[in-house]
């Protein structure tokens, strides 16, 4: 089978602002636009499964991004589809996550819950590239690689996934249960679940929460010990079989291995005793800091220079990110609450740690905040 896509081009390249393209393409030039921007960078200081580990060998959540980029580009160029959408998507994909992994995605959603609403990384992450880079004015990007970044969803293991071919609004999806418009947006969300499965594995061994002997004899036998065996395998399966399946799939046996592993790394990892013992710390973290900031912006609101009264950095940095987002936020009817957690799911694991601290332990006298006055 030809992977084609149904929806024309001219619609899957379209801008929310037109604007002249260069030689780079319409899906490169999306691609650039994600690595140059605030919140990808941040990546690399945010937890992708295990928090803040000594060892630097230990994948972290913008070396999950490139492996999920990798394996699509491979995908895509053994199916005949299109590389650059899908490494533009890819790279995309998680602007969108709390800090502290999916414990602190739980912690906002929760947070959110209480007042109505909801925070889905997936959603999310369109919200950070419609509106949240550039003080408000969004990176600008094609609809196709919008489309693939809000339907990526990588924790529903499906053996078989074929695009809806469908042009929505993507701006109401509002909740897990849409699909990829093409084709490439399919491969990225089969290959979230590739980049991580092996690799958490591989990193909790070196971690010593499991051992070699613990993995399930149907995962070493037809998967394969190690991440680059477990990669290799299900990249070369999935390329066999796609085309004869006529969606982007996995065969009988590979998947039953896949979901023993997901099962196993479900028990094992992300359930583990040793990691379970640091979630508490996050919600303190995660719960306090969205309690203090609400209560700020409810007292000073966008009156900038008021928040010098707090007397923390926190408060100060706050005060400064609403003023450079003071155009896109002013015209807001309530629903101030998804203000703060936009700052809060912004925030690296290391700041969001560093940001409790400036409200919980007092400074000395003479330090930087002097230096750092709203005006």
């Amino acid at each position: 089978m030809k992977f084609e896509n149904k929806i024309d081009q001219k619609i899957l390249q379209r801008r929310e602002r037109p604007r002249e393209e260069d030689l780079r393409g319409y899906y490169f030039r999306d691609t650039t636009a994600i690595i140059h921007s605030y919140p990808f960078r941040r990546l690399k200081h945010k937890t992708q499964v295990f928090f803040s580990p000594k060892n630097d060998h230990i994948c972290t959540r913008i070396e999950h991004v490139m492996h999920v980029a990798t394996i699509s580009a491979t995908l895509c160029k053994a199916l005949g589809l299109d590389v650059d959408m899908a490494w533009a998507i890819s790279l995309g994909h998680d602007l969108g996550h709390a800090p502290f992994g999916h414990v602190g995605e739980k912690i906002l959603d929760n947070l959110l819950k209480e007042r109505g609403g909801r925070f889905i990384h997936e959603l999310y992450s369109l919200r950070v590239v419609d509106h949240l880079v550039n003080y408000g004015k969004g990176l600008n990007l094609t609809y196709a690689v919008r489309d693939g970044i809000i339907t990526h969803c990588g924790e529903q293991f499906e053996q078989e996934m074929r695009p809806d071919f469908e042009y929505k609004n993507l701006k109401k999806i509002k909740t897990l249960g849409s699909y990829p418009a093409t084709w490439e947006g399919t491969v990225v969300r089969m290959a979230d679940k590739v980049a991580y499965l092996g690799r958490d594995m591989e990193d909790a061994i070196q971690l010593k929460l499991i051992r070699n002997e613990d993995i399930p004899g149907i995962v070493s036998k037809r998967l394969g010990s190690k991440n680059s065996e477990i990669i290799d395998t299900l990249v070369n399966d999935i390329s066999s079989v796609s085309p004869r399946k006529g969606a982007i799939a996995l065969s009988d046996p590979v998947y039953e291995a896949v979901m023993t592993l997901k099962s196993f790394n479900y028990d094992h990892i992300y359930e583990n005793p040793t990691l379970a013992g640091y979630h508490k710390f996050f919600e303190r973290i995660l719960t306090t800091l969205y309690g203090y900031l609400l209560e700020c912006f409810e007292k000073y609101g966008f009156d900038f220079q008021k928040y010098n009264q707090e007397r923390n950095m926190l408060s100060l940095r706050f005060a400064d990110y609403l003023k450079k987002m003071h155009d896109f936020y002013k015209n807001m009817n309530g629903g101030f609450d998804n203000l703060v957690i936009d700052y809060i799911a912004g925030m690296t694991d290391d700041y969001a740690i560093d940001s409790i601290k400036e409200i919980m332990i007092p400074r000395n006298l003479e330090s930087q905040l002097e230096k750092f006055i709203i005006t």
